[in-house]
């Protein structure tokens, strides 16, 4: 039997995200029965540097973390918050500290950070090959000339 190397996918720059902000990104993985499936993930750049990611999915009810409000933490932005129901979040674990699903957890994601890229581990992606490698190849292009009245 021969060893499979992991799924590696590069999700964004280390600098995209700025330290002690977090992203959301809306990703599509292969479910059990081989078909896409939607995975929201967010990614936060924790205040000591790193970054830590978890599925965009709240315990209590399956929503976005960020529903609502858009913003993933809470007034002092020392925990995640749920926008739906106000549940709290340790940023480095996503146990939950307070909310209707205390005690559960957010589901964490596998990163690693290579060559400056944060790349996600272990989840086999549908890649969206619905775009030209290049936006210069598109035939219609709109050109737009400002002139000075």
């Amino acid at each position: 039997m021969t060893e499979r190397e992991p799924e590696v996918f590069v999700i964004c720059p280390t600098t995209s995200i700025a330290p002690g902000e977090a992203m959301a990104f809306s990703l599509s993985r292969f479910g059990d029965n081989g078909e896409a499936r939607p995975f929201p993930i967010v990614i936060i750049h924790t205040a000591s540097g790193g970054f830590a990611g978890y599925v965009n999915s709240c315990p209590h009810e399956g929503k976005w973390l960020n529903i609502g409000s858009g913003q993933f933490f809470n007034a002092d932005r020392t925990q995640l918050r749920c926008g739906r129901h106000g549940a709290t979040f340790e940023i480095d674990t996503g146990l939950c500290t307070g909310g209707a699903c205390e005690g559960q957890s957010l589901e964490p994601i596998a990163l690693a950070v290579i060559d400056g890229e944060i790349c996600l581990c272990g989840v086999a992606l549908v890649e969206d090959n619905s775009f030209p490698e290049s936006f210069d190849d598109l035939d219609e292009t709109m050109e737009i000339m400002i002139h000075p009245d």
